[in-house]
């Protein structure tokens, strides 16, 4: 029988080793100013910054000089990036308070925390909707955790949930601790209904609901946005978003989770002491100021645009082209190519995806193997004169295709 969500109690879903841990409790945990000479680093600084030079009066001794250096590349970071998160409530202002948000190593560490505070090795199990992610899968089987499948609706290229399957199939199958979703989906690019999300989270479910938002940015406003904003109705729910699509900084390896208080805990507990780097805390930072928001946006904007008005009205004009699936809600178009018949042609997706890769300078991605995808290139939006050299090339490849 349904029940409401606040029935979710984290305790009943972590593993029992996890809530007993005692976490390491490194230096920055209790000071971070004045002279610091409690956590064994070099006080003289970054050696690439220091000025060395060897005493006149022939003695061994050594001058050396720090340069200054705001970084501070010499300290350990802050281990739980507080100034970052104060920025991510002011770029997801419905999510209650710091303590509801961890940072990663991009959302794969996040992913990777999950599954290990949660799932117990050769017992527990995840659900992931095909077709997705292929993250949540490698990770369940780097832990011994079993994967149930249940797929998307993908007739007509829909990609939205099988809301009934998968309530059923979670409900029937008590070693199930978490629920993966990908909204905007990859490579389906589709954002999933709020109703089908809501009827999940208030299914009886009474394991984790993951939402993976890596590009909810891209989303039109007037579709959606993002389910950060059921985090303080749903304890049962997490939200995973990522400095890598919308702000254009996949090399720092910022992730962002957004849940309830107590699940954000256990993971605080359980990461490495200072994952993420003072060079990746301080360029999240600067990013998520109002201004970089500001700039974020519009840049996703004209991404969206060049997606709708060239990318996709160009590619339907391409010899072979079957259909563009999904819901084009992403910083990429999931396109279908066909045969002579009209079915959809692996042969002829890969030999593209092949012979540009190889020997044109353009690499897109091959997806005709995931389910519902036959067929298919995964294609993302990117400058416009990159837009015109994808038209360009591959109107040439598949035109020389029987």
């Amino acid at each position: 029988m349904p029940t409401s969500s606040s029935s979710f109690d984290a305790k009943r879903i972590v593993r029992p080793n996890i809530q007993k841990l005692v976490p390491y409790r490194c230096a920055r945990d209790d000071y971070s100013e004045g002279i610091l000479l409690d956590a064994n680093e070099n006080s003289y600084g970054p050696v690439f910054q220091t000025s060395i030079t060897e005493a006149k009066d022939g003695s061994n001794s050594l001058k050396i000089e720090a340069q200054a250096d705001e970084r501070q590349l010499h300290r350990y970071p802050d281990p739980l990036g507080r100034e970052v998160k104060q920025q991510v409530l002011r770029l997801r202002p419905s999510v209650p308070s710091t303590d509801n948000i961890f940072l990663g190593v991009g959302s794969d560490e996040i992913i990777d925390m999950l599954v290990r505070i949660i799932c117990q090795p050769g017992k527990d199990a995840i659900m992931v909707t095909p077709p997705t992610y292929g993250m949540y899968k490698v990770v369940a089987s780097i832990n011994d955790v079993d994967v149930v499948k249940v797929p998307l609706l993908v007739d007509d290229g829909l990609f939205q949930l099988d809301v009934d399957a998968v309530i059923r199939t979670a409900l029937d199958n008590p070693a199930i601790k978490i629920i993966w979703l990908c909204s905007p989906g990859n490579p389906t690019g589709t954002y999933l209904r709020e109703a089908d999300v809501r009827r999940i989270l208030e299914s009886g479910f009474v394991g984790l609901v993951v939402i993976d938002e890596a590009y909810v940015d891209f989303l039109n406003p007037e579709k959606g946005e993002s389910y950060a904003k059921l985090v303080a109705e749903y304890p049962g729910l997490f939200v995973m978003q990522t400095m890598s699509k919308s702000f254009g900084l996949a090399g720092i390896r910022v992730g962002v989770g957004i849940g309830g208080t107590e699940i954000v805990g256990y993971l605080n507990n359980a990461k490495a002491p200072y994952s993420v780097s003072t060079l990746s805390l301080g360029v999240a930072k600067a990013a998520l100021s109002d201004e970089n928001v500001e700039k974020m946006r519009r840049v996703a904007a004209d991404i969206a645009n060049q997606r709708d008005s060239y990318l996709i009205p160009e590619l339907k004009k391409l010899p072979h082209f079957g259909a563009i699936l999904g819901g084009n809600d992403a910083n990429f178009v999931l396109c279908r190519f066909v045969d002579d018949s009209g079915a959809p042609s692996n042969k002829i997706a890969k030999g593209t995806y092949e012979e540009m890769a190889e020997n044109q300078g353009l690499v897109v991605r091959y997806r005709g193997s995931d389910f519902g995808c036959e067929g298919c290139l995964r294609i993302t939006v990117g400058t416009p004169d990159e837009n015109r050299v994808v038209i360009d090339t591959m109107r040439k490849v598949l035109g020389s295709i029987p």
